[in-house]
């Protein structure tokens, strides 16, 4: 892990701050910094929640209410959680909002069909009590899907992604936006498990069939799943 990032409660508050800077332009810098690729892989990823209509749907780490839209033009019904006050104040969804923590979700048990999450699980603090959240909420036979970002196996790919979110998304960051958020941004993939790990870690967490997809040449990944 690179030796300058945050741990516990230290890379709590810092992401907490960090995202509650970025808020106002976090949607304009997404479309930019990805040339609106997210657009579509936030489309993927409610398509392979594969719930029915009308389903109620968690989406962690809800941000400004992307997923949430999402979720709501294909006719589900989603609740957007944050713990970033910034992000709540700048959402734009008619969905529920409701500020808390992933690690405690203020929610009951089995009662929500789905839970979504889009790049936010290299920052949490820690992993298994967020997952294991989430198989308390879902309903049994209920789905999951994790939208993150990744590493391009192809070695050429892997190389200039490498350059392009490691050294043009920081600059861009610090011109348009907040320095600091986005030279974090790049280095916080270092706190991702490697691929078997994360998919043990969210079968371990009450959840079986789970399937991981690259979405294009893996500079992103989703992974669904199904509660047991």
């Amino acid at each position: 892990m690179t030796a300058n990032l945050p741990t516990g409660m230290a890379k709590h508050e810092a992401v907490r701050s960090m995202f509650d800077a970025i808020a106002p332009r976090y949607d304009f810098m997404n479309r930019l910094m990805t040339f609106r690729l997210d657009v579509g892989w936030r489309h993927r990823t409610v398509q392979r929640l594969g719930l029915t209509e009308g389903s109620r749907v968690l989406d962690i780490a809800c941000g400004t209410g992307d997923l949430c839209r999402d979720l709501v033009r294909a006719g589900h019904r989603p609740i957007g959680l944050d713990f970033s006050h910034g992000m709540l104040a700048a959402a734009r969804t008619a969905a529920p909002l409701v500020n808390g923590d992933a690690l405690m979700l203020p929610i009951a048990d089995a009662s929500v069909d789905g839970v979504t999450c889009g790049f936010a699980l290299r920052n949490f603090v820690q992993l298994p009590p967020m997952l294991a959240e989430a198989a308390r909420v879902v309903r049994p036979g209920g789905r999951i899907a994790l939208l993150e970002v990744s590493t391009p196996p192809n070695p050429m790919m892997r190389f200039g992604h490498a350059i392009y979110f490691g050294h043009v998304v920081p600059t861009l960051g610090a011109l348009l936006s907040d320095a600091d958020a986005y030279r974090y941004l790049p280095e916080s993939v270092a706190y991702l498990p490697e691929t078997p790990e994360l998919i043990d870690l969210v079968a371990r967490a009450g959840f079986d069939r789970v399937s991981r997809v690259e979405l294009t040449g893996g500079i992103a990944q989703l992974i669904t799943a199904t509660r047991t």
